[in-house]
């Protein structure tokens, strides 16, 4: 049985390089395969992340803060919802993007927050 394919959230910093949210993923995550990275709108057009989502040769989603506020999440952040409008961006932002449910909680690695949701193909439309 081939592994879970994950939807991976994440919350960071401006100006994080793309070498170490690499290196926070690999840690949180392993060699288990990556279909998408995801994150808040903001966040997504930072060099990092975008190079990133380019290396690993995957979809990059950026949602919202009021999209990522409406999504339930195991560990909600006052802090962050102060900062910005979302209770959650790594837990959230992966639950969003999979289609499916978070199987790892938030973890932060060297101020990187990272989150996986276990995807899920999109309904087919008849």
């Amino acid at each position: 049985m081939p592994p879970p394919e994950l939807a991976v959230g994440l919350g960071l910093r401006p100006n994080t390089s793309a070498e170490r949210i690499l290196s926070a993923i690999r840690e949180a995550l392993g060699d288990n395969p990556i279909v998408c990275l995801a994150t808040l709108d903001g966040r997504a057009a930072e060099p990092g992340v975008r190079a990133v989502a380019a290396h690993l040769d995957i979809p990059l989603r950026a949602y919202t803060a009021e999209e990522l506020s409406r999504v339930p999440v195991p560990n909600p952040s006052t802090r962050t919802n102060t900062l910005l409008g979302t209770p959650s961006v790594a837990e959230a932002a992966a639950t969003l993007a999979a289609n499916g449910p978070l199987v790892i909680p938030k973890r932060t690695i060297d101020g990187i927050v990272i989150a996986a949701a276990l995807q899920r193909p999109a309904p087919v439309s008849r």
